[in-house]
């Protein structure tokens, strides 16, 4: 049977509808004939305005309730109304990981297994293999207990610290001398084993991911690199502006990364563009599709069809990017980046070399998302100052 055949009328549940990441999905799954159903926290979340799902769940999805979420989702797909299922963050992608053999009896659970999901998941376990393999990442000191392991590693200062195993940059901390490190361990009362404690690469340096996908038999089928040439706040916030970026040397390194740590599917590779040696250095994975996948959508990589290629055993498209000169923005966001910005004008898109500039999340036939994006944003925002008033 040919892939359109088997995807007409499948049933897609989507978890995380909060994320803008769901809506290239949705796009690309409905193209192919499925029915899309999305799950989602709030009715401002992107999947849910969107006017190309078939159905809308507002459901138990929450960073903040965790055990609540994972029985909310187990019960609904052993409702067996859902022949796939596909996660779009950590946080969903740890839950069918570990539930995958009791929920594959009700549907497809497009996830990597257990053992495989936890190993990636500890940013200690990445740079360990990192380091033994030559692959570059961040200098890293393992299985710290004490502050005196820490002297005794040798770590130019500033360090840094962050737990092994968190969502996006919850408990990272920068320190500049040791004082200020015993310091803050001790006031914390911070168990050190919890934590990944390496160098801090250095002011000037660039973020960038790859996303990498690899079919069930260990065969990557697409693989590229993003850099983000916007980031707001400049110190430490999400992208705003992303493009193709072409390093052979870094894309093989993350490849040989994903393939050692025997992973599946959609996998995304964070990284540091050195600023001191101009190498791609890994921070960490993401064993689901990273916050620059729309970017592959955008210029030759359709990963709705690859997933269903693959989940219905099917010979995976091999797919490129096919242009280079289109950067992909996040218009709202991006205003607040040019805003505040020194460089706004040294580095607008043209100044950069982009001849075109994509908006990510607006489309003339699903207008909602962007405008739900920027209201959501406007009052994260207005929530925040009034904390810090308080």
């Amino acid at each position: 049977m040919s892939l359109n055949e088997i995807a007409k009328g499948k049933r897609v549940l989507i978890l995380e509808g909060y994320c803008k990441q769901c809506l290239p999905f949705i796009r690309g799954f409905k193209k192919l004939g499925c029915e899309v159903t999305v799950l989602c926290h709030t009715k401002l979340d992107c999947g849910y305005v969107s006017r190309l799902p078939d159905h809308r769940i507002i459901g138990i999805c929450d960073l903040k309730r965790p055990k609540e979420s994972e029985q909310y989702i187990i019960k609904l797909i052993k409702t067996g109304k859902f022949d796939l299922v596909y996660p779009l963050f950590d946080f969903s992608a740890r839950i069918l990981a570990h539930n995958k053999e009791k929920l594959s009896k009700y549907a497809v659970i497009y996830a990597n297994e257990k053992d495989i999901f936890d190993r990636a998941n500890d940013k200690n376990e990445v740079m360990r293999v990192c380091m033994k393999n030559h692959i570059p990442c961040p200098r890293t000191l393992f299985d710290v207990k004490t502050m005196r392991e820490i002297e005794a590693g040798h770590l130019e200062f500033p360090i840094i610290i962050k737990p092994r195993r968190m969502y996006g940059a919850r408990g990272y901390h920068r320190f500049d001398s040791l004082d200020e490190m015993y310091r803050y361990v001790r006031q914390r009362g911070i168990n050190l084993s919890d934590y990944v404690v390496q160098e801090f690469i250095p002011e000037g340096s660039r973020v960038m991911g790859a996303n990498i996908f690899i079919n069930h038999e260990g065969k990557i089928k697409s693989s590229y690199l993003y850099i983000c040439e916007h980031v707001y706040p400049e110190d430490g916030g999400t992208s705003t502006l992303n493009a193709i970026l072409e390093r052979d040397d870094i894309r093989k390194n993350c490849e040989r990364l994903v393939k050692l740590m025997k992973l599946r599917g959609e996998v995304g590779v964070d990284l540091m563009l050195d600023s001191r040696d101009n190498i791609g250095k890994v921070i960490e994975i993401n064993v689901r599709p990273v916050h620059g996948v729309a970017v592959g959508f955008f210029f030759g990589v359709d990963n709705a069809r690859q997933v269903m290629e693959d989940a219905y055993d099917l010979p995976v498209t091999r797919m490129k990017i096919n242009r280079t000169d289109t950067a992909v923005r996040i218009g709202q966001t991006d205003i607040l980046w040019f805003l505040k910005s020194p460089d706004r004008f040294r580095r607008s898109p043209r100044k950069l070399g982009y001849k075109h500039v994509k908006e990510q999340m607006f489309f003339w036939d699903d207008p909602l998302p962007w405008l739900a994006f920027l209201i959501s944003g406007v009052k994260d925002y207005r929530k925040k100052m009034l904390e810090k008033t308080q």
